[in-house]
């Protein structure tokens, strides 16, 4: 394949100039304007050395700079790197010099903490400082937007499409770890995941790539409403509409808004909104809710599809959802490591918690490596084949462990069990690495809290496994309740067991005010686990 991020942009702002390409808080950007932006930010990069295969983190919160900066790395066949933005320091040398990181975009609030690093960072070449009012440029700093006055445009040029794209993945455990993939594929690939959902043939190159945009009759209207600085944020919510030559919304407000949400949607007629699971999708449905109950409804007329990826996201909720707009609810199994499943929910359509439909040429593999039967009620791990990552960024000892050959098929394992019912779905279960072992018995976290939170005076919980003298470890609930609701320990475990095996069910439930969360509401199954041991007194 031909395919490459820059080239197809800079198509669609040829295609479509005056067309908007991004909004933030407002501020909207049209397609033209982006192009030339990234254009100069090309060129600036060039000037301090940067070229094809360089690397740059994006210290930033979602903004049209995020993906301006994303779309220049992009011209000149450089990899953009996803910086967390809650990182503390010896985390972003790590992920910085990990990443050979040749220049670093940073939000002006983390002025002082890129001045802390600064002398850890000996291959950096260019920190380019974006303004958000809050701290004064820094003097080794460039400013952004100054610099793209200054800058001379870099020209277009011809692209390597097996060049390296990547992305840095947190995952359960150890340090974050660069999946890499082969840029021209990797576009790809979103091309054809939007035409397929549009019911459109796929280009197969770039020269069947104009008549494609030309064919799309409305362009998507993106509201990502996750961090962009994560899988689910950049991919569904940033490349997969803008390669449809579609909008991207944002809104640079960290933390989770509801309303806020709900406000831009109405305001810039979103098509398509991008979150993470039943942590966005609750607060969400409680914003529809209080407004139905004030009489000020919020207008969704214009909303096709809410997208979620990485979280579990409840039958309840996207029943809840349902109530208040029709429209189609797709909740995609994958993770940073592959692709692996669906499951599309409608008001004619309901679809259970956790059962998807696989992706062709995903199975589920058992620990030793036998592909697990239709209704066995093996349990096994979820591999991808076809479109497999490359590997992990300087990492050959994770990257034989996770992506390798079974029967003469190369596959992905991003570390997801699961079984596989009668019909051919399958049921996800969780993460082997978060797995407690009760008993002799594996229990998947994820499971049991489903079962928690389906009680209505839940709002969140994160199960975890603390050391026991008689069953090895037992489960316990780190648990928050509906704001003016209660609900005692022993009621909520006797309330489980209704919906889950004698050894699933929890020995112990703590109450805390919140149940912390990444931005991008994946578990932070670490904080659970300090939780539980010190009420434990471990």
């Amino acid at each position: 394949m031909d395919f490459h991020f820059a080239t197809a942009w800079e198509q669609v702002a040829d295609l479509y100039p005056s067309r908007t390409a991004a909004i933030c808080d407002d501020k909207a950007v049209s397609w033209r304007d982006y192009e030339q932006r990234a254009a100069k930010i090309a060129g600036l990069l060039q000037a301090h050395g940067l070229g094809a295969d360089s690397k740059a983190g994006l210290y930033l919160h979602n903004s049209n700079e995020y993906q301006e900066a994303q779309f220049g790395l992009f011209k000149i066949g450089a990899c953009p790197i996803n910086v967390n933005y809650r990182y503390k320091a010896d985390e972003l040398v790590y992920l910085l010099d990990n990443s050979d990181a040749e220049a670093v975009f940073f939000q002006a609030c983390y002025a002082m903490r890129i001045w802390e690093i600064k002398d850890r960072l000996p291959k950096v070449k260019l920190f380019v400082q974006v303004n958000d009012g809050t701290e004064a440029l820094l003097d080794f700093a460039v400013d952004y937007e100054r610099s793209l006055r200054d800058a001379e445009p870099a020209p277009r040029q011809a692209r390597d499409p097996e060049g390296v794209y990547m992305l840095y993945t947190g995952g359960t455990t150890g340090m974050p770890k660069g999946v890499m993939y082969p840029v021209g594929q990797f576009a790809g690939f979103f091309i054809t995941m939007g035409a397929t959902g549009r019911g459109l043939e796929p280009p197969t190159s770039m020269a069947e790539y104009e008549a494609f945009l030309a064919s799309i009759e409305q362009p998507p209207i993106n509201l990502v409403g996750c961090p962009l600085m994560h899988g689910t944020g950049a991919w569904l919510g940033g490349f997969l509409p803008m390669l449809m030559g579609g909008t991207v919304v944002t809104t640079s407000k960290l933390g989770l808004d509801p309303d806020l949400l709900w406000g831009l949607t109405e305001s810039h007629h979103v098509t398509d909104l991008v979150i993470v699971g039943d942590a966005f999708a609750k607060p969400l449905l409680a914003a529809l809710d209080g407004a139905e109950q004030r009489g000020t409804p919020y207008d969704l007329t214009s909303l096709k599809q809410i997208t979620s990826s990485g979280v579990m996201w409840s039958h309840e909720t996207k029943q809840g959802l349902l109530r208040h707009h029709d429209m189609i609810l797709a909740d995609i199994m994958g993770s940073s490591e592959g692709g692996m499943g669906s499951s599309i929910t409608t008001r004619e359509a309901a679809a259970q918690t956790a059962k998807f439909q696989l992706n062709e040429g995903v199975r589920v593999i058992t620990d030793d490596d036998r592909i697990v039967q239709a209704g066995s009620g093996e349990i096994g791990k979820i591999a991808t084949s076809g479109f497999v990552p490359l590997g992990y960024y300087k990492d050959p000892e994770k990257s034989a462990a996770t992506f390798r050959e079974v029967d003469g098929v190369r596959y992905s394992f991003p570390g997801d069990y699961a079984t596989v019912e009668d019909d051919g779905s399958i049921t996800l279960l969780g993460r082997g690495s978060v797995c407690i072992n009760t008993g002799g018995e594996k229990v998947f976290p994820e499971e049991v809290e489903e079962a928690v939170k389906r009680h209505g005076s839940i709002l969140d919980s994160l199960v975890v496994g603390v050391p026991d003298d008689r069953f090895g470890e037992r489960i316990v609930a780190v648990t928050s309740t509906r704001e003016g609701q209660s609900v005692g320990a022993e009621d909520l475990i006797a309330y489980t067991r209704d919906h889950l095996a004698g050894y699933k069910v929890p020995k112990e439930v703590l109450f805390v005010d919140t149940v912390r969360r990444g931005p991008n509401g994946k578990a932070d199954y670490k904080w659970a686990k300090a939780t539980a041991l010190k009420a434990a007194g471990l």
